[in-house]
């Protein structure tokens, strides 16, 4: 079985479960991103915080140059502390409390995404109190469907998200009613882990039209943001450890018909982060069933919810053993019946005390963790600090 390279010496000597950060292959993706990003004129990156706000992890991506994509206050708070420029932090979210708004104002970030009229005239009403005029996109929600998790679909009329398309004309005429708040843009996100290209066409071409009705009310954008979306292999990291930037972003620079000096704003986050990380935890037990074996590990899903949340696949290694291979189902000690990593899976023979790598897992893994069960928070390493 192939398998990615892991100092295992040295991760032996760490209490598990922890989760594992390669630095090298965080530096490649964030390269390719930014190559690739800086083929097509008027285009900027933001990083989604929410899948990974690790302090040392969001250093890297922030020395990259990349901005920030924030849907929470404290995200706001994690985004300053790592050196992200204010004026490269946007703010997205349905429900927006107060303290954030007044945080986003206080400071003077890029941009509020904003998802409803309400939503509009708090802002304006607490940037009035401050003596300032916040700058604001709308979130529309286009009904675009994407072939990915339902969970994960965000652009269908059925969902929280964004204001309905027919709204268009409306929210723009009350924003500029108001004189704490600048119209500046336009913004979109039609789901996560999507990997048909086809799907970015469609929300391409959905935002033509809107962009053409604009124009015959003379309106004009400055700003569109597409949100991001783009997933990753997580069937095989160690074949597809880099997504596919250039077709992501050459699939925008063709079917988008931007105007003279708008600017295309993307929100990376799985797609930076996802294959840079794994958790690594330990096998505590081998249990013999009637017809299977039960490779039983000390992370749980506190530790990594995906499987159990989304019936999400991350490949699993057995990182210590060269035996030949057998069937497992690896699950955690959670008192959940739901506690299941991978059930029938392939791992080289495994024993008590053997290190695995649940791979694909720096994205919505350590940033997801919980302490139910009265468990450890996980703790994340780079390699570069081993």
């Amino acid at each position: 079985m192939a398998k990615g390279k892991f100092p295992v010496e040295k991760l032996q000597s760490i209490q598990t479960p922890f989760y594992y950060y390669d630095t090298e292959l965080l530096r490649q993706t964030l390269q390719a991103i930014v190559g690739e990003a800086r083929k097509h004129e008027g285009f900027v990156v933001h990083y989604a915080i929410k899948a990974n706000a690790n302090p040392k992890v969001l250093r890297f991506i922030r020395e990259a140059g990349l901005g920030a994509d924030c849907v929470s206050g404290g995200e706001i708070e994690a985004s300053v502390k790592a050196g992200f420029p204010s004026n490269k932090i946007v703010y997205a979210g349905v429900g927006k409390s107060d303290w954030e708004i007044n945080l986003g104002l206080d400071q003077d970030i890029f941009c509020f995404n904003v998802e409803s009229i309400p939503e509009l005239e708090v802002i304006n009403e607490l940037a009035a109190a401050k003596g300032k005029v916040a700058r604001v996109a709308f979130r529309l929600n286009p009904n675009v469907g994407a072939h990915t998790h339902a969970n994960i679909t965000t652009g269908l009329a059925e969902n929280k998200f964004g204001i309905a398309m027919h709204d268009m004309l409306t929210v723009i005429g009350e924003a500029e009613k108001l004189s704490n708040v600048k119209f500046v843009g336009l913004h979109f996100h039609i789901g996560s882990q999507i990997l048909d290209m086809g799907d970015f066409e469609a929300l391409c071409n959905r935002i033509n039209e809107l962009q053409d009705e604009l124009e015959r009310h003379r309106i004009r954008v400055e700003h569109i943001n597409v949100g991001g979306g783009l997933g990753i292999e997580y069937t095989h990291p160690n074949r597809v450890p880099i997504p596919d930037f250039k077709s992501y972003f050459d699939t925008y620079a063709k079917k988008l018909k931007l105007r003279n000096g708008q600017t295309l704003h993307f929100e990376l986050g799985r797609a930076v982060v996802a294959q840079c990380g794994s958790l690594i935890t330990r096998t505590l037990y081998i249990k013999e069933g009637a017809t299977k074996k039960f490779a039983i590990v000390d992370a749980g899903f506190t530790d990594l919810i995906r499987p159990a949340l989304y019936q999400a696949y991350h490949k699993i290694e057995n990182i210590t053993s060269e035996e030949p291979v057998e069937s497992y189902d690896v699950v955690g000690p959670i008192c959940e019946s739901t506690d299941v990593f991978a059930k029938h899976t392939d791992l080289n023979k495994t024993k008590r005390g053997d290190l695995l790598a649940i791979r694909s897992a720096g994205a919505y893994g350590e940033i997801m963790a919980s302490q139910y069960n009265c468990r450890k928070l996980p703790l994340g390493y780079m390699s570069d600090e081993l």
